[in-house]
């Protein structure tokens, strides 16, 4: 939570991890508010990753694919393997959430509940989604629950295409259809899962091997993960479901373990908390 974090003492101590390049960047945003944000979103990054890989805050390296998706670049080391760590980022205003995993591609996304669309929700839907969840949420009456489905849709949507790496150009929406219990249609797939990943266009990755799950975090927020099932993957348990710890962190302050508490709600997918 970014309005947590108002100490300049512990500003500074994060300043102080990052990369000259991180601090110019940050530097050439508008704004002492957006800057603050940036500054705990590349901290929050670093720490989480430190805690995994063994390595000190301010010595990750990063680089980005051709798609402009973070990686970090391991340094090599004489006997010693890099570790297979993934991680993505996802932010609002109010909150910032990174999800890592070892072995396995992953994608997270965060929205607010509350989120107001500037636009028509079903002329919003036509233009992005596939026509499948636009007859989706065309079924459904009530303008809140349309509202609310269309997050539901999107962050889900947003999670896969990040989880792939290549951003909306490489994987535009309504190339592919994110199919929901709730929608009826899963019996015709043939599919036990609650969230089915098809594709309706030329987009390379679609595969059964993707695995969803969507939840509330503290009540604010939906957020999703996506993330690549292989047997390699230590994230998905015997029977098939993602493991996920949550933690609800403030470098260098705060650690606390949120699994199995009302602070993160499953509402879908295969998850075990």
């Amino acid at each position: 939570m970014p309005d947590e974090v108002e100490d300049k003492i512990l500003l500074s101590q994060y300043a102080k991890l990052l990369s000259p390049e991180e601090k110019e960047d940050i530097s050439r945003m508008g704004g002492d508010k957006l800057q603050k944000h940036a500054l705990i979103t590349r901290t929050l990054v670093r720490t989480t990753l430190a805690r995994y890989s063994q390595e000190r805050p301010e010595s990750l390296k990063f680089r980005k694919n051709k798609y402009g998706k973070p990686e970090v670049e391991w340094q090599p080391r004489a006997h010693q393997v890099p570790p297979s760590l993934h991680f993505n980022l996802s932010h609002t205003s109010s909150l910032i959430a990174c999800g890592v995993t070892i072995d396995s591609p992953v994608g997270i996304d965060v929205e607010e509940k509350q989120r107001k669309m500037r636009n028509d929700i079903l002329s919003f839907a036509k233009r992005y989604l596939s026509s499948q969840e636009v007859e989706y949420l065309c079924a459904l009456k009530d303008p809140e629950i349309q509202r609310q489905e269309l997050l539901k849709l999107w962050t889900l949507k947003e999670a896969y295409v990040k989880a792939l790496g290549r951003g909306f150009s490489g994987a535009p929406f309504k190339d592919f259809t994110i199919h929901l219990r709730a929608m009826g249609d899963l019996k015709s797939l043939n599919e036990e899962s609650d969230i089915v990943l098809e594709a309706s266009g030329n987009i390379a990755g679609v595969s059964s091997t993707w695995q969803f799950a969507l939840f509330e975090l503290a009540n604010s927020h939906y957020a999703a993960i996506c993330m690549e099932q292989n047997d390699n993957s230590n994230e998905v348990d015997s029977s098939g479901m993602i493991k996920l710890k949550a933690w609800k962190t403030i470098p260098y302050i705060e650690d606390e373990c949120i699994s199995g508490t009302d602070s993160i709600v499953k509402i879908i997918g295969s998850v075990s908390f």
